[in-house]
């Protein structure tokens, strides 16, 4: 294989490890998001609002002028060598809310956390044990608007390796991991839809071997790709 044929192999090999994810994380957001958590650059360029209501206007109208609870998730990008993976969860079937549904490790903003950074990285220890010395925050994404009324700001990490988690029993079911080439492959982006309320519903979906990742979850990984990959 000729010299340069092998570098062009060995960028691509190397483009999905959880170094070149942090890199390229940090380019696209000019190396620094403001510290109050709204979206916007240091530089004051705000980034992009995803949300229900972008897939289906007519179900879910504009919710930027109307009171939301905020939230805040983890996107945690282990790193695994050339290929990273992102840690998710599986809810356990009896939560009164989006039981048994994929999901990244995060909660309600409290009154106690400083930012949702901070909330992020509370949940995700509380939620699966992840200690918070292993975790690199490195910024986030615009906020993600639900249908449900929440204002979800996802922290994206870098994982080192060597940590070890503990399951909440009484709010996790599963931890897995999905490596990060495929869900930032455009390809595994199905966009699909389903009668709700006597409408039709659009939605993203990215099911991985037994694991149905779809709703509020993929549409996150999904701006993820807008914002980091596109």
């Amino acid at each position: 294989m000729k010299a340069d044929v092998l570098d062009a192999a060995c960028q691509d090999e190397a483009s999905f490890s959880a170094g070149a994810f942090r890199d390229r994380v940090l380019q696209r957001l000019n190396a620094g998001v403001s510290s109050d958590d709204t979206g916007c650059l240091a530089q004051g360029t705000c980034l992009k609002e995803a949300g229900d209501h972008v897939l289906n206007p007519t179900i879910f109208p504009d919710p930027s002028g109307v009171k939301l609870r905020d939230a805040a998730v983890l996107i945690p990008v282990v790193d695994r060598g050339p290929q990273a993976s992102v840690l998710l969860t599986r809810r356990t079937d009896h939560l009164a809310s989006h039981a048994g549904q994929v999901a990244f490790p995060g909660g309600k903003i409290d009154e106690g956390d400083r930012d949702a950074t901070h909330a992020a990285l509370r949940e995700a220890e509380e939620e699966i044990g992840l200690s918070a010395d292993f975790v690199d925050p490195i910024g986030h994404l615009g906020p993600y608007l639900t249908g449900s009324g929440y204002r979800i700001t996802p922290v994206l990490a870098y994982v080192r390796d060597g940590f070890s988690l503990r399951p909440e029993p009484g709010e996790v079911a599963d931890i897995f991991e999905v490596p990060l080439e495929f869900l930032m492959s455009p390809g595994n982006h199905l966009k699909l839809s389903r009668q709700w309320n006597g409408a039709r519903r659009y939605f993203y979906a990215m099911p991985y071997k037994r694991h149905y990742i779809w709703g509020v979850t993929a549409g996150i990984l999904r701006s993820l790709y807008d914002t980091i990959y596109a």
